[in-house]
């Protein structure tokens, strides 16, 4: 594998933006869809720590993650997986439909939630050019963002 520097992150966010669990980090040349196992782990010793239930939830992941493998690992930890399918250069009309109509749209359509929490993150200029070389830094600095964002609800800034 071609050696990249950077790291890449999967962010559990929950419907009002807020982040709901630690961050899974791993080096930039790791594929985004063995990032989900770790982050579900997580997610659900954070539940189990504030004893919180997310059976029948959704869980909405872009296209990137469409995997078979993915899916059966929501489906097993009781959540309902919203996973827009990757065409995969796919031509066969009947097959797209198919594909299609497998998942909720209507779910899919409030990913904008995830995408804004990550904008707001982006305001944050530490975090949009990393100048720090420990990675334990960086991913710090991320966790006081996150908490920032969260917190902003409770002390009248940019309502949710």
């Amino acid at each position: 594998h071609k050696h990249q520097k950077g790291i890449k992150e999967l962010t559990i966010v929950e419907n009002h933006g807020y982040i709901i669990a630690p961050l899974v980090i791993r080096p930039v040349n790791v594929h985004d869809s063995l990032l989900v196992g770790s982050a579900l782990e997580k997610l659900l010793e954070t539940g189990d720590l504030l004893g919180i239930s997310y059976g029948g939830s959704s869980f909405t992941l872009d296209s990137g993650f469409d995997a078979q493998s993915i899916r059966a690992s929501l489906e097993w930890n009781n959540f309902i997986p919203a996973i827009k399918p990757n065409r995969r250069g796919e031509k066969n009309e009947e097959r797209l439909q198919e594909l299609s109509d497998s998942y909720d749209h209507t779910i899919y359509k409030k990913r904008f939630i995830i995408e804004r929490t990550f904008a707001w993150a982006d305001t944050y200029r530490k975090l949009v050019t990393r100048y720090e070389i420990l990675e334990s830094t960086h991913v710090g600095y991320k966790y006081l963002a996150y908490t920032m964002i969260n917190l902003r609800s409770f002390f009248g800034g940019n309502s949710l």
